[in-house]
């Protein structure tokens, strides 16, 4: 009898023992399920170019100039291009003046709707329609309003800058300033304006089309970068005197 208690015992004990290591077994499963959220959501936290979080096409607008630049619209696209680049070798290569190129195309197109008009009753056929031409008064108003918005938001930019508030800004825009000043020594403002137009046209829809492999060589430059500004922060900008608070409460006084 004693022997058979003492078995029962034993298979009691080893059934606890299972118990208890299916319980941890399962709640470290649960533990590790509970961890696979956290991994995918770190994986989730992709880093891109900019800190954008929205797509290329809705950081350009979402509209038909997105469109435009993205190659959405092959044919307008390549249109627009194709007329900046006409126009770049009509003033720039050819040396052609605004001035005289609108006169040329004026006397033409005149030439021909007059020919036209007056040899259209000997043909025997319609005569052309010229439609009439009108600028809408809302567009403008529009226009200007945004022009208005644009040019005072600027303003407003380089008083903030200029009050030295911002040393990290204004270090960040004269560097801006600079580098444009050397790129406008080098070519002049239509060149630099086509320029633009073409990495507007290339550069977004390559980046659209190979951003996983632009966006970690982005961030280990970023990365580099902010060591870089660090460094110089500790050796350089931290030792420049800034005004006290104080100073500055008086002086608005």
């Amino acid at each position: 009898m004693s022997d058979h208690e003492d078995k029962h015992e034993e298979s009691l004990v080893e059934k606890i023992s299972e118990k208890n290591k299916g319980h941890d077994s399962s709640s470290s499963s649960s533990d590790s399920d509970d961890d696979k959220p956290s991994e995918s959501s770190m994986k989730a936290k992709v880093f891109r170019l900019f800190g954008r979080e929205r797509p290329v096409h809705d950081v350009f607008g979402g509209g038909k100039q997105a469109d435009i630049f993205l190659w959405r619209n092959k044919k307008i696209s390549a249109g627009a291009l194709g007329v900046a680049t006409v126009i770049w070798i009509l003033f720039e290569l050819l040396e052609y003046h605004l001035l005289t190129l609108v006169c040329h195309l004026l006397i033409l197109a005149l030439a021909l709707l007059f020919l036209w008009s007056n040899a259209a009753t000997f043909i025997h056929k319609s005569p052309p329609r010229i439609p009439e031409v009108q600028i809408p008064k809302d567009r403008v108003l529009e226009f200007a309003q945004a022009l208005r918005f644009e040019i005072n938001r600027g303003f407003a930019v380089l008083r903030d800058i200029a009050s030295g508030r911002d040393l990290k800004k204004f270090l960040s825009v004269i560097a801006g300033l600079w580098v444009l000043s050397i790129v406008g020594s080098w070519c002049n403002f239509l060149t630099l304006f086509y320029i633009v137009f073409v990495l507007l046209h290339t550069v977004p829809v390559l980046y659209e089309k190979y951003e996983d492999k632009v966006d970690p060589l982005a961030e280990k430059a970023w990365h580099e970068i902010k060591k870089q500004y660090a460094v110089f922060d500790a050796k350089v900008l931290s030792k420049i005197p800034k005004r006290p608070l104080k100073e500055k409460e008086k002086k608005k006084d």
